[in-house]
This record gives structure tokens, C-alpha cells and sequence, in this order.
């Protein structure tokens, strides 16, 4: 069984793997973009990976929040975060893959976009069920506090009963 403080921290290190994904299409995103202006070639499939890019950056970002808050608002933030950065990586991977077809000299270049994005939706699928996780563990442990606290309320009452009484 995993622990809450062993769930926050895999959390913590996928925030920062996507955030370095995501630094990464994005600078390579736009040497792709240079690229190919300079040798006077469609753009199309350079410029999905640094939206893609930017999802992940996103993504990382929010998660470093949920994991330092954990709070509802901030793991239902995070998990929408990490299904647009799978939608994001997804097309991503679809429009380079159109691409790729056509040999060119940029054809390593594409390959290592399919790399990068692959990696992007394996990271935010990991992200997202680690999420759902951190959540179950904090709702145990709300209806824990809940739980006592009501406990607690019950035997108050008791005593309070026997002193008056």
C-alpha cells in the first residue's frame, strides 16, 4: 500500500518530469519552426509540439500546486490540466505522424517529437491516476477527521449529561 507522503512525492517528481517535457517540445517545437522556414517547408507539424509543449508545462505547473496544497479545487485543476496535456499530446502525435510520412531531412527531428509526445501522454495517464489516488487518500482521511469528530461530539455530550445530571 502506498502512503500519502510516498503519493505526494511521485507526484511531485511527474510535475517536474512534465515540466522539463514540456520546456523541451517547446524549444524543439520552435528550432522544428526555424527549421522550416529556412529550408521553406510546411509548418504544421512543427508548431503542434509547442502546444503540446505548452500543456505539459501547464501541467507540471499545477501539479507542483496540488501537491504542495492538496486540496479539492487543486486536484480537480490538475487532473483537467493532465487531460488537455493527453488531448494536447495525442494530436501532437497525430499531426507529426502525418508528417512523417513524407521522407525529408527533417525526418529525426519528427521522430523525436513522436518521442517527446509519447512520453507527454504516458506522463499525464500516470499523473491523472495518481491524482484519482491522492484523492481517495485525502477523502479517507476527511471522513476520518469527521469521523472522530463526531466520536468526539458524542462523548462531550455524555459528560456533560453526568455532570448536569
Amino acid at each position: 500500500m502506498c502512503t500519502k507522503r510516498a503519493l505526494v512525492w511521485t507526484l511531485l517528481v511527474l510535475s517536474v518530469f512534465h515540466m522539463g517535457l514540456g520546456v523541451s517540445c517547446i524549444s524543439l517545437g520552435l528550432l522544428g519552426i526555424t527549421q522550416a522556414l529556412w529550408l521553406q517547408k510546411s509548418q504544421t507539424s512543427f508548431s503542434t509540439p509547442v502546444w503540446s509543449g505548452a500543456c505539459f508545462l501547464v501541467c507540471g505547473l499545477c501539479g507542483i500546486l496540488c501537491a504542495k496544497k492538496r486540496t479539492g479545487l487543486t486536484m480537480i485543476l490538475f487532473s483537467a490540466c493532465c487531460i488537455c496535456g493527453l488531448i494536447g499530446g495525442i494530436l501532437n502525435v497525430q499531426f507529426v505522424r502525418a508528417m512523417v510520412k513524407r521522407t525529408n531531412s527533417l525526418y529525426s527531428l519528427h521522430l523525436v517529437f513522436l518521442c517527446l509526445a509519447s512520453l507527454g501522454i504516458l506522463g499525464c495517464t500516470l499523473s491523472t491516476w495518481l491524482t484519482c489516488r491522492l484523492a481517495s487518500s485525502e477523502q479517507k482521511r476527511m471522513f476520518l477527521e469527521r469521523d472522530l469528530s463526531l466520536h468526539h461530539s458524542v462523548e462531550m455530550g455524555d459528560k456533560v449529561k453526568a455532570v448536569c445530571g
